[in-house]
């Protein structure tokens, strides 16, 4: 009895885990909170898209993030509870979002409305030091992001569809670091549109 129940908990546990998100962004220890600002870039002027402000738990996962635009204007705001995460909008319902993590490196994360509605659904396959090796969209556009690495930082992006044919490839570089190692300005620059974006990422250490 005890080994069955071992082994039941081992399952609810195993379904609850999810990665952390210092490991998936390649960020340092110790982080308590920190403000992200994507930009477009366009004729040297940069214009924001969103601001996203994050609250991180002691193990590195995001336990609340609000998003808003260039104006100030909500977008979306995730808050972490124990078993899902809830991902809340001005605009309609809620999602309930549930990590199950998978053999072999993989999570599948599914978001549901309270109606159990599936909204979208996708796998994430990790390296083993806990980046991203692909995500697998399993509900929406089926594309397959593929993260490529350069000297252990994300370099490149290739976005493919269903059938693997070519959609986009995005260049990643890193142009402003702190002491710990935190990309504090990271460019993004898409071969197919030649769009470009400027990430700018604030941390606050313990």
């Amino acid at each position: 009895m005890k080994i069955l129940f071992f082994i039941i908990f081992l399952l609810m546990v195993q379904s609850c885990t999810t990665k952390k998100y210092i490991q998936k962004r390649q960020l340092p220890e110790g982080i308590k909170s920190a403000t992200e600002e994507i930009y477009v870039v366009e004729n040297n002027q940069k214009k924001l898209l969103h601001k996203k402000q994050m609250v991180f738990t002691r193990n590195g996962r995001i336990k609340y993030s609000k998003t808003v635009d260039s104006l100030g204007n909500l977008l979306q705001e995730t808050k972490k509870k124990l078993w899902f995460e809830v991902e809340l909008y001005p605009d309609r319902e809620p999602y309930y979002c549930k990590t199950r993590w998978k053999p072999n490196h993989r999570e599948r994360i599914s978001c549901y409305t309270k109606k159990q509605y599936k909204e979208n659904e996708a796998i994430y396959h990790y390296n083993t030091d806990g980046t991203i090796d692909k995500i697998v969209d399993n509900f929406t556009t089926f594309n397959t992001q593929y993260f490529y690495y350069t000297n252990k930082e994300l370099s490149k992006i290739v976005i493919k569809n269903k059938k693997d044919t070519l959609i986009d490839e995005v260049l990643i570089s890193c142009e402003t670091k702190d002491v710990k190692g935190t990309c504090l300005k990271e460019i993004r620059i898409s071969n197919k549109t030649n769009n470009k974006e400027e990430i700018l990422f604030s941390p606050n250490y313990d």
